[in-house]
């Protein structure tokens, strides 16, 4: 039985979201992902100028003249959904945290793949697996998806997202469209599993992020402390110094990070929590487009 506050936090999203994909996203979301492979469709007698390639010799040989196979887009895709559930996405000072930014992102998806009469699974992760949930159709099977990800209790606060890019190359055999959803920060390295990745999927990179991480406010002495770690600092956010080397570090990580998605082909995208994600998203889309 779900609990009738998250009952009612998911059909606010429902409504919410679903009001921005019949508005806006579910067209966008099909050309931008239409095409991932083809399908055999039938066979039809050979005509000049057809590629000899195509020639389905055994259906030739039992009809005693040349057939050539027809092939069609692949009409159905498969979701993925690759949500951090770290403790650094309950992080969040203004607008929503990181989670809540991930479940609103993740609502869009499901239901413009619903829409798209694809399906859709959810994997939650954050230095294990936490969740899984196989690509299903149908809008309960986006909202339990959706209940899942609200209703997640994490066994770790810690991140890494090896362990989420093991599992999926184990499980998901057939060709998928992977979204990970994290903020990357300070993870161990994952390059070697996500590029074995990326040659059998379409994957693509939702970076969560909060303003705070990415530009200190200079308002005197504060102790951090590491939601995932557990570990307390003090720093002095009006010394010049502390600031430059905050700065320098934010912007060395996220360059270097940058640089690893870019080497691999892997699409980009950042999304604030502070602003909404619907304008970064729609230009994704029409970025994919205009590459086709």
């Amino acid at each position: 039985m779900i609990p009738r506050e998250l009952f009612q936090k998911i059909r606010r999203l429902e409504v919410r979201t679903r009001g921005l994909v019949d508005s806006l996203f579910s067209g966008e979301y099909h050309t931008a992902f239409k095409g991932q492979g083809i399908t055999f469709a039938e066979v039809r007698p050979y005509q000049m100028g057809d590629d000899v390639r195509t020639i389905d010799w055994s259906v030739s040989a039992r009809m005693g003249t040349l057939y050539v196979k027809l092939f069609e887009e692949e009409r159905e895709q498969t979701l993925l959904l690759v949500v951090d559930v770290s403790g650094s996405q309950r992080f969040g000072l203004r607008r929503r945290t990181k989670q809540e930014l991930a479940a609103e992102v993740c609502a869009v998806l499901g239901f413009s793949a619903l829409r798209n009469h694809d399906k859709v699974g959810l994997l939650l992760f954050s230095d294990r697996i936490e969740g899984f949930v196989p690509p299903r159709k149908g809008r309960r099977h986006v909202l339990r998806l959706l209940r899942d990800l609200y209703a997640c209790s994490p066994r770790s606060h810690r991140t890494d997202l090896r362990v989420a890019l093991d599992y999926l190359l184990r499980v998901q055999r057939r060709r998928a469209i992977i979204l990970l959803l994290s903020d990357f920060l300070d993870m161990p390295s994952f390059e070697r599993p996500l590029r074995a990745l990326a040659r059998r999927h379409d994957v693509i990179a939702l970076q969560l992020q909060d303003p705070v991480e990415q530009a200190w406010p200079a308002v005197g002495l504060v102790e951090v402390v590491d939601i995932e770690t557990g570990q307390h600092r003090w720093l002095d956010t009006r010394s010049k110094r502390v600031q430059q080397w905050l700065a320098a570090h934010t912007q060395a990580r996220q360059a270097a990070l940058e640089t690893q998605f870019r080497q691999l082909q892997i699409d980009h995208v950042c999304l604030r929590t502070d602003t909404d994600y619907v304008e970064p998203l729609l230009h994704f889309f029409h970025q994919r487009n205009r590459r086709r």
